[in-house]
């Protein structure tokens, strides 16, 4: 038996992007930071974005912060409020709000 290494929805090949992320599997805090700063550049269309880059100094909006918490849900499994948002503006502190709202 072979495997399809070109179906992306296949777990053993899924990206980093989360196409077919498994929310309830275990991701180390760093990896966690690091996926959500790969939201923030998709959403905000910039590759200028850390681990500790403020989504609101980066040009984010009320708007576009909607996009972020769509993506940290569908990705992650974790509902966050506008609120959780607001007081973890960063990708660092997202993935801990993430990890705490688990």
């Amino acid at each position: 038996m072979s495997v399809d290494t070109t179906d992306a929805t296949h777990p053993a090949t899924a990206d980093a992007a989360g196409a077919a992320a498994d929310p309830g599997a275990p991701t180390g805090a760093g990896d966690r930071a690091e996926a959500v700063a790969a939201i923030f550049r998709r959403v905000l269309e910039t590759s200028d974005v850390t681990e500790d880059s403020d989504f609101f100094e980066l040009g984010g909006d009320s708007l576009i912060a909607t996009r972020v918490l769509s993506a940290v849900a569908r990705d992650h499994g974790v509902e966050l409020t506008f609120e959780d948002f607001l007081l973890a503006r960063t990708p660092e502190g997202l993935a801990r709000a993430i990890e705490a709202a688990r």
